[in-house]
């Protein structure tokens, strides 16, 4: 079973969206992937409960409830775990990734999320755990060029000794209709750019996890 935690010291930064696509290229026939919302908002069960097929499963508990829940995943042989955390909370989410496998960081290219990602990252680093930061709500490219606010989140990153991911999300419609309809991006809209950067980002999770490439829904 692999365990993946969305985690950010800012709000806003994406966590719940990208859960919420990629638990869909997660998800299969026969083995239901399993989300897990920690976060009080709730922006995932809401997703949930718009969403008209029956998987993948969602889960709601508390941090403190995070060791058990992920247990019992692993005891009914559910292959992924994706888990949305609160911003703000450090408690939260270090217990998020004390139980995950890999931390996935999304953060927008602007300074004060920036600043948040070197918080993260810290902690990530005192627990031990592999992360995979992620730009998300990017400034669409210029031909094959990456806009230069993205390009200069990239060498902060890199000047924090964190790779962050090669591509980028960019901010489209499509996401946001994708979640209103209680569907992924792939499901919404399949062929679109947008599908097209989830689809490589899901790649790039599972290669940070030491897998193959996998399938696309």
């Amino acid at each position: 079973m692999k365990v993946i935690a969305f985690t950010s010291r800012k709000g806003g930064s994406g966590k719940s969206t990208l859960a919420a696509h990629l638990s869909v290229y997660a998800d299969a026939p026969n083995a239901p992937a399993v989300l897990i919302d920690c976060d009080p908002q709730g922006s995932l069960a809401l997703w949930h409960e718009l969403r008209q097929a029956e998987t993948p499963v969602l889960v709601k508990c508390e941090a403190r409830e995070l060791a058990d829940t992920v247990e019992a995943a692993r005891r009914d042989g559910v292959k992924w775990v994706l888990i949305d955390t609160p911003p703000h909370n450090t408690a939260d989410i270090a217990a998020a990734m004390r139980v995950a496998d890999l931390a996935v960081i999304p953060f927008r290219p602007a300074v004060f999320d920036i600043a948040a990602v070197a918080a993260t990252l810290e902690m990530a680093r005192a627990i031990g755990k592999p992360v995979l930061p992620v730009i998300n709500s990017a400034p669409p490219r210029r031909g094959l060029a990456a806009a230069h606010v993205v390009n200069e989140a990239r060498e902060a990153l890199f000047g924090m000794n964190a790779t962050p991911w090669a591509g980028q999300i960019t901010t489209r419609a499509a996401f946001a209709h994708a979640l209103a309809s209680g569907q992924a991006v792939g499901e919404f809209e399949p062929g679109s750019a947008a599908a097209s950067e989830v689809s490589d980002l899901w790649q790039a999770t599972r290669r940070a996890l030491g897998m193959k490439e996998g399938k696309s829904p």
